[in-house]
């Protein structure tokens, strides 16, 4: 399978460019995963990116929301018989799935979120650096911090999330190598991704601890977060979408993770003329595919100081200047 890198430049213009859309031959659709399409985190990121799409181009996307994991192959196998073009798995949880059916149906283009791994002809897949991201917000939340204690609450533990943690870690001690990081993780199950009352009393228990910034990678479980941060009076940090919004003035910022370009890019492809390359495309901060989030929902928590180190830290990763350590590389992180 051939390797695809994506440049930055490739990301503005897809986001930006006028599309010769070829309604007549494409036939997309996506398969939410758990939480729904309205999640307030990554599957509503894909969201955006499908509605870009839509509103851009005139083409309906069928969609189907999954409740239960069984309803992934059923959706996926079921949009291929009804004849999709292209079908846009979300989350690593699709992973088997989308190989299968793939298989199944060698002619019927795929693409998946979060997946890297697939050897088939017929499937692109989109992987991040989130430990970039996590590293950028990791150096916002220790100078924001005033008690030089921050914590971390996940959702499923798997390593992806690890993943985000490590990353997270490593800017929090890059900036305050005294400080304190509280790491939690919601469950073992897909439940854990879906568990708002669960994320609101780990993130108030690393609160009685003495944290006072609060970074979720959790999902639909974050929005618990989210609402025990601002009730306490301490900070929160959104991820995948701009959860700035959901608690103006106690959201720091989100970590972006731009699924909703890998979503576009998806179905635009898919809808040009030239046909649609498949391959794996991984990105991270000099792709423009992670990123943190300013906005008047935040512009009075980010200081100039904050500003500049974490822009600093942005283009030290993007020259290479600094290394985010990944915990896929050991399922481990050096810094803890």
């Amino acid at each position: 399978m051939k390797l695809l890198k994506l440049a930055a430049a490739a990301i503005v213009s897809a986001a930006a460019a006028t599309t010769a859309f070829a309604a007549g031959h494409v036939k997309p659709a996506v398969i939410y995963d758990m939480g729904g399409k309205f999640d307030k985190s990554f599957n509503e990121g894909v969201y955006n990116g499908v509605k870009k799409f839509v509103d851009e181009s005139g083409i309906e996307v069928m969609e189907f929301e999954v409740t239960s994991e069984t309803q992934r192959e059923q959706a996926m196998r079921r949009f291929a018989e009804r004849g999709a073009t292209i079908i846009l798995g979300v989350g690593f949880a699709q992973a088997d799935a989308i190989a299968k059916v793939a298989a199944e149906f060698p002619d019927t283009k795929f693409s998946i979120i979060d997946v890297t791994w697939l050897d088939a002809p017929n499937i692109r897949q989109y992987g991040f650096k989130e430990h970039e991201g996590s590293y950028m917000v990791g150096v916002a939340a220790a100078l924001a911090s005033k008690t030089g204690k921050v914590g971390f609450v996940g959702g499923m533990d798997i390593p992806l999330i690890r993943h985000f943690a490590c990353g997270y870690v490593q800017g929090v001690k890059a900036t305050n190598p005294n400080a304190e990081v509280y790491q939690n993780m919601t469950g073992s199950t897909p439940s854990a991704w879906n568990d708002p009352a669960k994320g609101a009393e780990l993130a108030q228990s690393q609160i009685d601890r003495g944290a006072d910034v609060v970074y979720h990678a959790a999902g639909g479980t974050g929005v618990g977060v989210i609402r025990a941060a601002a009730d306490a009076g301490k900070l929160a940090i959104g991820v995948d979408s701009n959860q700035n919004g959901m608690a103006p003035g106690s959201v720091l910022t989100s970590m972006l993770k731009r699924v909703d370009v890998a979503a576009y890019e998806t179905f635009t492809d898919a809808a040009a003329d030239g046909g649609f390359e498949t391959g794996v495309r991984v990105l991270g901060a000099a792709e423009g595919g992670v990123d943190w989030a300013q906005d008047e929902n935040n512009a009075e928590l980010v200081s100039a100081e904050i500003k500049a180190a974490v822009e600093a830290a942005k283009a030290g990763i993007i020259s290479g200047e600094i290394k985010v350590a990944e915990y896929y590389a050991t399922e481990s992180c050096p810094v803890q």
